[in-house]
């Protein structure tokens, strides 16, 4: 399950608008491909099997969590907060030589590609940044960012060790089993903590995401 935040992205016509739910759309396909193929990798073919390999949209679109709450709340907010999330992708724990290290290499690709997505696109525009001033550059740099930023977003917020965030199942591989209780707590309340930082917590990986931005880019965000 995929969740970003957008509130630092403004948005100044129908195209942005369009370019921008393209382009999250897009970055997770990608984590969500990240997570089946690292499945494959390590012996499952659930994924595979399921037809989620794939950059066909329609097989990772949720209608509700990636087209309706999105925009919903895009519109609510005057453009300062999206919400979303893909159909995550299945895997079979009973498949993998170690469970427990494999669940948590299959969660951290997820992030780890919009990380990877992230450095492509600033590598780009630390390229064409000269060229700034030319008509037809100027706005490929301001799409450019977007999908850059997107990708921070979407990497660093879903390493939260929150259910049901891919940082969580990472914690859950590393913790001894002594802490079960903390777990189970967790994954029982994950959902609501999650709300809950959202709502309220959500200023503390800002600056998190703005200096990941700023190293990628060679620049700050404002």
């Amino acid at each position: 399950m995929l969740w970003v935040n957008c509130m630092i992205i403004n948005m100044d016509s129908i195209f942005f608008l369009i370019f921008q739910f393209v382009a999250l759309i897009f970055s997770i396909i990608i984590h969500e491909i990240s997570h089946g193929a690292m499945a494959l990798k390590l012996g499952d073919t659930t994924a595979k099997d399921a037809g989620r390999l794939t950059l066909n949209p329609l097989k990772h679109i949720d209608p509700i969590g990636s087209i309706i709450l999105p925009l919903s709340l895009y519109l609510i907010s005057a453009g300062g907060f999206i919400l979303g999330w893909a159909k995550p992708v299945p895997y079979n724990p009973l498949n993998l030589k170690n469970p427990r290290s494999g669940a948590a290499f299959i969660s951290i690709a997820g992030p780890l590609s919009n990380l990877i997505l992230a450095a492509i696109f600033a590598i780009i525009i630390r390229i064409i940044n000269p060229f700034a001033g030319l008509e037809t550059v100027a706005p490929l740099l301001i799409l450019f960012n977007v999908v850059v930023l997107i990708n921070i977003l979407l990497a660093i917020f879903n390493l939260l060790p929150i259910p049901p965030l891919d940082g969580a199942s990472i914690l859950f591989a590393l913790l001894p089993s002594k802490y079960d209780n903390a777990r189970r707590f967790l994954t029982q309340y994950g959902f609501y903590i999650l709300i809950f930082f959202i709502l309220f917590g959500f200023q503390l990986i800002t600056p998190i995401i703005y200096w990941t931005y700023a190293f990628l880019v060679g620049h700050p965000l404002f």
